[in-house]
C-alpha cells in the first residue's frame, strides 16, 4: 500500500514536501515514481528513483525545481517541490514497479491515492 501526503495550497514560488509511505513490503527491489495529473490532462511522469542505489530521473519540466529522495529506514519516498508555478497544479501520485525505470504510467502496477497540490495566489 502506498499513501501520499503533504499536498496543499501554496503561492507561486512556494515549496512543498510530498511523502509517499509504503507498507506491506520493503521497497529494496523497486523503482518508485512520482506522477501528476492536472485538470483535463493526462497523467505525466515527474520523477523516479531506484530504491537500490538511489539513481534518480526527472522530467525536463521539473529539473532544478523538484527533487526525489528516499528514506530506507522509513520505507518512504519524498518529492521536494520548489519554485512552484500555477502549471504545477495537479494531483500528485506515487507509484511502484519492478527494477527498471519507466516514464509512462501504464508501466507502474502499484499506485497511491494521490495528494492535491494547488499553486495559486
Amino acid at each position: 500500500q502506498l499513501v501520499e501526503s503533504g499536498g496543499g495550497l501554496v503561492q507561486p514560488g512556494g515549496s512543498l514536501s510530498l511523502s509517499c509511505a509504503a507498507s506491506g513490503r520493503t521497497l529494496s527491489s523497486y523503482v518508485m515514481g512520482w506522477f501528476r495529473q492536472g485538470p483535463g490532462k493526462e497523467r505525466e511522469f515527474v520523477a523516479a528513483i531506484k530504491w537500490s542505489g538511489g539513481s534518480t530521473y526527472s522530467a525536463d519540466s521539473v529539473k532544478g525545481r523538484f527533487t526525489i529522495s528516499r528514506d530506507n529506514a522509513k520505507n518512504t519516498v519524498y518529492l521536494q517541490v520548489n519554485s512552484l508555478k500555477p502549471e504545477d497544479t495537479a494531483v500528485y501520485y506515487c507509484a511502484a514497479r519492478g527494477t527498471r525505470v519507466a516514464v509512462t504510467a501504464d508501466k507502474y502496477p502499484y499506485w497511491g491515492q494521490g495528494t492535491q497540490v494547488t499553486v495559486s495566489s
